[in-house]
């Protein structure tokens, strides 16, 4: 039997289940609840307009903005 016929435990919930990705989904709920607590209305300057809104929609947009732009950059390229 060859080292290629040898299936692994790779499909299981260990596979996937690694250190990084917990400290990452610690850190996307820890985000999440920072925003939920923040619901106060503040005013940001976006460029030149000054826009009010809630604290909690520009952190949101800010965490979407940054997850899209860290999405793009580290994705896996399959070839």
């Amino acid at each position: 039997m060859s080292p290629k016929d040898v299936s692994s435990d790779s499909g299981g919930a260990k596979g996937w289940l690694t250190p990084g990705r917990i400290v990452v989904g610690v850190l996307v709920v820890l985000v999440i609840v920072f925003i939920c607590v923040n619901t106060n209305k503040v005013t940001i300057r976006v460029l030149i307009p000054e826009v009010t809104m809630p604290l909690w929609f520009a952190l949101l947009a800010m965490f979407l903005i940054g997850l899209g732009c860290g999405g793009y950059l580290f994705r896996r390229r399959v070839k």
